[in-house]
């Protein structure tokens, strides 16, 4: 069973003084733990990636001619010098390239991601907008806001960033900061939530997250 619960957050230098968010969570704590882990499982499966792969004998260049008659010669009989008996012919049983799928519903994974948006409600910060009358990028002007917030820019610290549509001098203001992240909202998943230590939202991205839900 799902419940609603309503979070009211504060705007920063905003005209509106808060923003209520209605978030439909599981009643029981355990699932609640349940829906997190099996999202989380989904989307690292959905990451991985085998690279490694090796060549059959039909891949490797070469080998189209026979090295020697069929017989008469007092050797073993060999058609193609690629063969995997030989060195530099093809591997039997190599590894292949891979992708690895994984699959949840759609309700069980907003379930997954509102319950941390709740259970991260004392961590977020909703602001009214950031650095919106920069003409370039500056990383110094982004840093001095990130710091009026009461944020402290540390290698410790990771910061999630979430906004309503990428910025070109948004993104290169913030891309020499290693710990910081920053994702469109209708992009939000579990492995950022779940890294964060502080969460920063727009005014505007907030209202797209509440019109997603």
């Amino acid at each position: 069973m799902s419940n609603t619960k309503i979070l009211e957050y504060k705007i920063i230098n905003g005209t509106e003084d808060k923003e209520l968010v209605t978030l439909k969570i599981s009643d029981d704590t355990s699932k609640q733990m349940y829906l997190i882990h099996k999202a989380l499982k989904q989307q690292l499966t959905n990451n991985r990636v085998r690279n490694a792969s090796t060549k059959t004998r039909s891949e490797v260049r070469g080998g189209g001619k026979k090295p020697w008659k069929q017989k008469g010669t007092g050797r073993a009989r060999a058609g193609s010098n690629r063969s995997p008996l030989w060195k530099g012919g093809g591997i039997i049983f190599g590894p292949k390239t891979k992708t690895y799928k994984s699959k949840i519903n759609k309700k069980e994974k907003r379930l997954a991601i509102n319950t941390l948006i709740s259970n991260k409600f004392k961590q977020t910060i909703i602001v009214s907008n950031l650095l919106k009358n920069i003409e370039q990028p500056s990383t110094k002007q982004a840093i001095r806001e990130i710091e009026q917030l009461g944020i402290k820019i540390n290698k410790k610290q990771k910061i999630l960033i979430a906004v309503d549509k990428q910025d070109k001098n948004l993104y290169l203001s913030f891309r020499n900061l290693k710990n910081v992240k920053i994702i469109e909202i209708n992009s939000i998943n579990i492995l950022s939530l779940l890294k964060a230590d502080t969460i920063l939202i727009t005014h505007t991205a907030l209202k797209q997250f509440n019109y997603l839900i």
